[in-house]
C-alpha cells in the first residue's frame, strides 16, 4: 500500500496557473501515478497519467494547459496547471498503481488505480 498526499489546491481567477503535488510514501520509479477530478455529482475523470517510463497521456480538455512530471528522488509527482478556466474546479485526486499498461488506457480506467490521496480542492472563479 502506497500512501499518497496531495497538496496545492485552492482558488485562482480564470487564467491563473497552478501546481499541485502529491507525496508518496515510498519510492514511485515503478508506479504509474495519476491525476484524476471529480465535482459533486459527476464521476471522477482521468486528467493525466505518467507511467514509470514517463510516458503521458493528458485528457483532451486539459491538453496544452496541464503537464503531470515527477521527482523520483522527492517520490513525488506534479500537475502544472496553466490557463486554468471556470470548468477545471473540482476536487483532484492523486491515484498510483504498480502496472504496465499504456498511459491512455489507465486515464480512462480510475478503478485500475489502488492507492488514492485524499484530494485538493481547486476553484477557478472571478
Amino acid at each position: 500500500q502506497v500512501q499518497l498526499v496531495e497538496s496545492g489546491g485552492g482558488s485562482v481567477q480564470p487564467g491563473g496557473s497552478l501546481t499541485l503535488s502529491c507525496t508518496a510514501s515510498t519510492y514511485i520509479n515503478n508506479l504509474a501515478m495519476g491525476w484524476f477530478r471529480q465535482t459533486p455529482g459527476k464521476e471522477r475523470e482521468g486528467v493525466a497519467v505518467i507511467d514509470r517510463t514517463d510516458r503521458i497521456s493528458v485528457a483532451d480538455a486539459v491538453l496544452g494547459r496541464f503537464r503531470p512530471y515527477k521527482d523520483n528522488l522527492k517520490k513525488t509527482l506534479y500537475l502544472q496547471m496553466n490557463n486554468l478556466k471556470p470548468d477545471d474546479t473540482a476536487m483532484y485526486y492523486c491515484a498510483a498503481v504498480r502496472r504496465d499498461d499504456p498511459p491512455f488506457r489507465l486515464l480512462g480506467d480510475p478503478d485500475v488505480f489502488d492507492n488514492w490521496g485524499q484530494g485538493t480542492q481547486v476553484t477557478v472563479a472571478s
